[in-house]
C-alpha cells in the first residue's frame, strides 16, 4: 500500500513538478509538502489535502483515503471512478506557467469550448 507521502512525491513527479511549484499551486510551504512526502506529519488537514489533490489534478478522495480519512468514502460512496483525463506533457506545460498565465489559458480553452458547443452537430 502506498503511504499519503509516497503517492504525493509519485503524483508529483508524474507531473514533472518541483516540490515549489506544487506547494506554491497548493498554498502550502515548501518545507511543509516536503514533511508531507517524507511522512514526517501524522495528521494533515483534510483542506491542505484538498487543495494538494486540486493541485495535482486528482480525486481528493485518493490522498483523503491514504491519509486515513476513511469515513469521507462513506459520504460519497457514489463511486464515478473519477480520473482526471490529461495529457501528462500538457500538465507539465500548464505547471511551468505563472498562476496569471494559468488563468488566461484557462479562459480561452473556456471561450474555446463554449464556441465548439455552438458549432451545429453533424
Amino acid at each position: 500500500m502506498t503511504t499519503l507521502g509516497g503517492r504525493i512525491r509519485e503524483l508529483r513527479e508524474q507531473m514533472g513538478v518541483s516540490q515549489a511549484q506544487l506547494a506554491a499551486s497548493a498554498e502550502v510551504s515548501q518545507g511543509y509538502l516536503c514533511q508531507l512526502e517524507r511522512e514526517d506529519v501524522k495528521n494533515p488537514s483534510a483542506a491542505v489535502l484538498l487543495r494538494l489533490a486540486s493541485a495535482l489534478y486528482v480525486d481528493p478522495r485518493e490522498l483523503l483515503d491514504a491519509a486515513g480519512f476513511t469515513a469521507v468514502r462513506a459520504f460519497g460512496s457514489n463511486d464515478s471512478n473519477y480520473k482526471a483525463e490529461v495529457d501528462p506533457d500538457l500538465l507539465r506545460f500548464l505547471a511551468g506557467l505563472s498562476p496569471e498565465q494559468q488563468r488566461y489559458v484557462l479562459l480561452l480553452l473556456q471561450s474555446l469550448g463554449q464556441r465548439m458547443d455552438a458549432l451545429p452537430a453533424g
